[in-house]
């Protein structure tokens, strides 16, 4: 335990503090767009930031990976903080923390099991081009020399690693083109434009709402909103972290801290939040690894508008535009072209459905929920599929039977015309009472027309199931 605990806080320092400090630069500028959408102000995404990714690095279950104020969960709350006001999305915070904890605790990460590789590939895919349709805004018709650092920033992170690997390329080009910047006086679109930064921290505050059930039926419909959103996209990003370093990570543990550091979060002024996966891939590519790289990244967040926030406001925002198309670039699954030609036709349909939804509603949950929904759904009709052929008097029954394919197998049964008749099972299974009921059903009708029936082949898990259901489907 105590191995894996310093491998994961001190088995790659010098890669976890440079990955970071670049996750910190490009978190100020997505934790103030956020702040926008949820309509409060910047400081609100800010100090999120620095609460999640700070108590995330103690509490977490995927080492290595960000989370903070993110445009899901400002989505879900921009209607409360309308109607109602900051107090009560602080309150929210904290019920949506509780809520979290409650799922860790009871294992919502089995779930996951549930969730097909085509929802998983769409929803990869749908990151990918909603986090470049992010940027679109912060470059369209802003001129030509906006457009020049985004090519040049676009060179230096792709190129530059191949030459040095020391130093996160992104890091540099921040560095590099913020001084030529200053050095030319360009009149370039700045992080400081999108919203003011006050150098102070946060302070322990108590949410300054009626503790009643009205304050609870306001609250409680937007925390279990954001709880189920933010332990969607948080787990779906651990997975994805998981196969990028071929590492395993936590998943209950993993959503028990996203609960805590919302908690923490909400009392602390902030907006809730979750995994970030454009954050988790920067520290990723970057070379972040551990838990250090996370604190790193809300700690050096802080430090930034503390002791740096004058500067900060200064930095070009073509080049975070720059390094988040790279990163969107990098987090497309370009194999899914192939994907499309060579999967069964309705994997590719719930893959291209899932990246539609998400991208059109701009809701990773939606998207994924339909995703599971439609592959189910195909699942059911695929193995619905049950034959029935005739040797001699014996019925010869082939495939599953189960609430969605009893239907062929009545109809057939219930039309045969010998006297004797003999149904074999040893070919399909029973799973459930509707196909206990299927049986029942047709041996019944057929013995009250005066022939006679047998049952054989019934492996022992469906005879066990038959003979545990059998009076219940008589009683039907």
């Amino acid at each position: 335990m105590m191995q894996s605990l310093k491998q994961q806080w001190f088995g790659n320092v010098r890669g976890d503090i440079l990955s970071g400090i670049v996750v910190a630069l490009a978190l100020i500028p997505e934790a103030i767009a956020f702040s926008i959408i949820a309509g409060v102000d910047p400081m609100v995404g800010l100090y999120a930031s620095f609460s999640i990714a700070v108590i995330i690095a103690f509490v977490g279950g995927r080492p290595g990976m960000i989370s903070a104020a993110t445009g899901a969960m400002a989505l879900v709350i921009a209607d409360l903080v309308a109607d109602h006001g900051l107090q009560y999305l602080l309150v929210a915070t904290i019920l949506t923390g509780i809520i979290q904890v409650l799922f860790g605790v009871f294992g919502i990460a089995k779930l996951m099991r549930f969730i097909p590789n085509s929802v998983m590939i769409g929803f990869v895919n749908a990151l990918a081009i909603l986090i470049f349709m992010a940027q679109v805004p912060h470059f369209l018709r802003e001129g030509y020399i906006t457009y020049l650092f985004i090519v040049v920033t676009l060179c230096i992170v792709y190129i530059l690693p191949r030459f040095i690997k020391a130093i996160p390329a992104p890091l540099i080009a921040i560095i590099l083109l913020t001084a030529v910047t200053f050095i030319f006086n360009f009149e370039l679109k700045t992080i400081g434009d999108l919203g003011a930064i006050s150098q102070s921290l946060p302070h322990f505050i108590i949410p300054d709402v009626p503790i009643n059930f009205e304050t609870l039926a306001i609250i409680f419909p937007y925390a279990l909103a954001l709880a189920l959103v933010g332990l969607m996209e948080s787990l779906m990003t651990a997975q994805i972290v998981d196969d990028m370093t071929d590492t395993k990570s936590n998943k209950n543990i993993e959503a028990r801290g996203q609960g805590i550091a919302n908690i923490v979060n909400g009392f602390f002024g902030g907006m809730a939040g979750c995994a970030m996966i454009g954050q988790s891939m920067i520290n990723v590519k970057s070379g972040g690894r551990g838990r250090l790289s996370t604190l790193v990244a809300g700690m050096f967040l802080m430090f930034l508008i503390l002791v740096l926030g004058k500067i900060v406001i200064d930095i070009p925002m073509p080049v975070l535009v720059g390094i988040m198309i790279m990163v969107s670039i990098g987090t497309f699954d370009w194999g899914s072209f192939k994907y499309i030609v060579k999967a069964p036709k309705s994997e590719a349909f719930v893959m291209l459905a899932t990246v539609a939804v998400v991208v059109y509603t701009d809701n990773l949950a939606i998207g994924v929920v339909l995703g599971v929904i439609l592959s189910s759904l195909f699942f059911v009709a695929t193995i619905s599929k049950v034959r029935i052929h005739q040797d001699n008097g014996t019925f010869i029954v082939e495939g599953p039977l189960f609430f969605a394919s009893t239907q062929k197998f009545v109809q057939t049964l219930e039309a045969v015309k010998a006297d004797i008749i003999t149904i074999d099972l040893t070919s399909s299974h029973l799973w459930d009472e509707s196909a206990v009921g299927a049986v029942v059903k047709v041996v019944t009708k057929l013995e009250e027309q005066g022939k006679t029936v047998k049952v054989i082949g019934m492996n022992p898990a469906s005879e066990k199931l038959y003979n545990q259901l059998l009076n219940v489907s008589v009683s039907h």
